[in-house]
């Protein structure tokens, strides 16, 4: 497992950081359900030339590998992540499997950290099989009540529109993301390209796996691709499979991790991704 980025850490005048001078939520009701979307930072002035190192991005990219759960949408809105990750170390202690993990694992926030967990002492067992099983049905559950990223839609329609060849590439089930996508009338954009966890969990990024899987199935070189991830196991992923990285950050905090893992362009909105994308058109 990769464990550190590739490359450098340098954060020179490539780095793109989008600063919020306006605060703006974007209304868009899904089909599912009658909540808008999450409010997101939106502004559009970029330090140094990171504009221009956006833009090539785009301008360089005839496919799009989308991460899922951040930049497509707040996976765990309302059905959070932490919970999720508690209710997996409830199930296990059920199991009369309390000390399978450490505490470090027990308190964990993250589902997958705890799934990972499990596979490393007994990989490919019946007992990660049900695992596996119990955390699709919690995210399907948090499918339904998952907030857009503002921004992401009209940018995946455009993407779409202008001939650019897009593909979900995550750690998540593919069949959450395949109902997501369906009730936000988004399937038609990305299927059949959802290239989600399997049975291999060792696989799950910063292992490259899912990108190298969308890369094939969709003919594509590397350089002529582009990620869109919110995490660090997003970027070194993107590295490992060769693919340039565009960071999507919606607080300081992610903003901040993305940086330090060597990230060099990062937005906090997808609002100047889809500006420029029109432009281009």
């Amino acid at each position: 497992m990769v464990r550190r980025p590739l490359g450098n850490h340098h954060h020179g005048p490539d780095t793109l950081l989008v600063t919020p001078d306006t605060t703006r939520t974007e209304r868009v009701t899904p089909p599912h359900q009658d909540n808008g979307t999450e409010a997101q930072d939106s502004g559009t002035e970029a330090q140094g030339n990171g504009t221009e190192a956006l833009r090539d991005l785009l301008t360089r990219a005839r496919v799009v590998l989308w991460d899922f759960d951040g930049p497509i949408c707040r996976l765990f809105a309302r059905h959070s992540a932490e919970s999720v990750a508690t209710g997996l170390v409830e199930w296990l202690a059920e199991q009369g499997l309390h000390g399978l993990l450490s505490d470090t694992e027990r308190e964990s926030p993250d589902p997958h950290a705890v799934l990972r967990a499990v596979d490393r002492r007994h990989p490919g067992s019946d007992l990660v099989e049900a695992l596996e099983k119990r955390l699709t049905q919690e995210e399907l559950r948090a499918a339904a009540t998952a907030l857009p990223t503002a921004w992401a839609d009209p940018l995946v329609r455009t993407l779409k529109a202008v001939g650019r060849r897009l593909a979900i590439t995550t750690n998540n089930s593919p069949e959450v993301v395949r109902q997501y996508l369906a009730g936000r009338d988004l399937l038609g954009c990305f299927a059949p390209h959802l290239y989600g966890r399997t049975h291999e969990l060792g696989l799950l990024k910063p292992h490259p796996d899912c990108l190298h899987r969308a890369l094939r199935a969709l003919g594509a070189a590397p350089p002529a691709a582009l990620m869109i991830g919110d995490t660090p196991s997003d970027l070194w992923a993107a590295r490992a499979a060769g693919v340039p990285f565009l960071g999507y950050a919606r607080n300081d905090r992610k903003a901040r991790l993305l940086r330090d893992a060597g990230a060099e362009v990062v937005v906090r909105s997808l609002e100047p991704v889809l500006t420029l994308v029109r432009a281009q058109a």
